[in-house]
């Protein structure tokens, strides 16, 4: 399915489709892990209020800013700490772990919180190379192997009829609970539409490969037993204040971060500035920008047309917000305007 072809299906606009909430757990300049999975649990808590679909942590090793490394306990916390809102993982790396211990582990945590648990996978490695061969990843799990990885851990869930599985996932035999997988190219679009599975692409930091990647994912799509037609999600990144010029501020934080990325270094959430200017460099500040580009940053207002156009682009069946806010009540704040102004609460 070509661009010009989702223009002549029903369109959706971002009043039409849930709203999730991607959450690196930040651990900021002169803050703690402990107070970061304090604050995740806050923000599930009131995203489940406001209306917010889903919550989904991330998995990344060896980065001094975030505290979502486990990301499976981490996900009981929120689950053992909220009622109604789904909650997963965007994503859990595969090539970093066996089949079996995903499956045990999110099992485990379907039996303790049936019907609210998201498995998403990805087949970056989520650190660096020195980390991945701490984590015990040999030379050849370098994501080649995915469909085989994946292809296993879903006979854990569900064994092939008449076969006699010695190994088994107990918790996690016979459970539902809906796989995803996650991307920023086009190898996991097109895996996921051949089996049929939902599709989550990275366009908060990746977005150059977005609408090819939709597209071959809709193209090849197959129905399945968990879907009948494709559903795509879509990462943004969103700072919502009462004004676009707090936004803007707030704004410097990620834009910082992502510097020091395309700088080789990392560190924890800095603070915000009053301007970027002599931080970056015209090139920096060009690579930063193409980066973030999939950013809805502004007033409730400017936030609803930039999503709207993000929205009549794609034809996203669901957004997914990541927003690495410095202050945690600025944090807070944002995701409520953003509930208010897409109308999260009159659905």
């Amino acid at each position: 399915m070509s661009e010009s072809d989702l223009h002549h299906t029903e369109s959706k606009t971002v009043g039409d489709i849930p709203i999730s909430i991607l959450d690196l757990a930040p651990i900021t300049a002169g803050s703690t892990a402990a107070q970061s999975l304090k604050n995740t649990l806050d923000l599930a808590q009131h995203a489940e209020r406001w209306g917010y679909n889903r919550y989904w942590l991330a998995e990344h090793h060896n980065m001094p800013g975030i505290a979502s490394s486990a990301t499976s306990v981490v996900i009981g916390h929120v689950a053992g700490g909220t009622n109604t809102i789904r909650v997963g993982s965007g994503g859990i790396m595969l090539p970093n772990h066996a089949p079996l211990v995903i499956a045990e582990q999110f099992g485990t945590l379907e039996s303790l919180y049936p019907g609210r648990i998201d498995l998403g996978l990805g087949r970056a490695p989520g650190s660096d190379q020195l980390t991945s061969r701490a984590l015990r990843r040999g030379p050849g799990s370098d994501g080649q192997d995915f469909p085989d990885r994946l292809g296993e851990l879903r006979t854990y869930f569900k064994p092939i009829s008449g076969s006699s599985m010695r190994v088994r996932a107990i918790p996690g035999e016979g459970l539902d609970i809906p796989i995803w997988l996650l991307g920023s190219s086009g190898f996991s679009a097109q895996l996921a539409g051949q089996l049929g599975l939902p599709f989550s692409f990275a366009s908060h930091f990746a977005p150059d490969y977005l609408m090819p990647a939709l597209d071959l994912y809709r193209s090849t799509f197959r129905p399945s037993e968990e879907l009948s037609k494709p559903y795509a999600m879509i990462g943004v990144n969103v700072i919502c204040a009462d004004t676009d010029e707090e936004a803007q501020r707030l704004a410097t934080s990620p834009y910082q971060q992502f510097l020091n990325i395309i700088r080789g270094r990392t560190g924890q959430l800095s603070p915000p500035v009053d301007s970027m200017d002599d931080l970056w460099n015209l090139q920096e500040q060009a690579i930063v920008k193409r980066q973030l580009s999939f950013s809805a940053i502004g007033s409730p207002d400017t936030v609803r047309a930039q999503l709207e156009e993000f929205q009549r682009m794609t034809q996203a069946d669901e957004m997914i917000v990541a927003a690495a806010i410095y202050d945690h009540k600025a944090r807070l704040r944002s995701y409520e305007l953003l509930a208010e102004a897409v109308g999260l609460n009159q659905r």
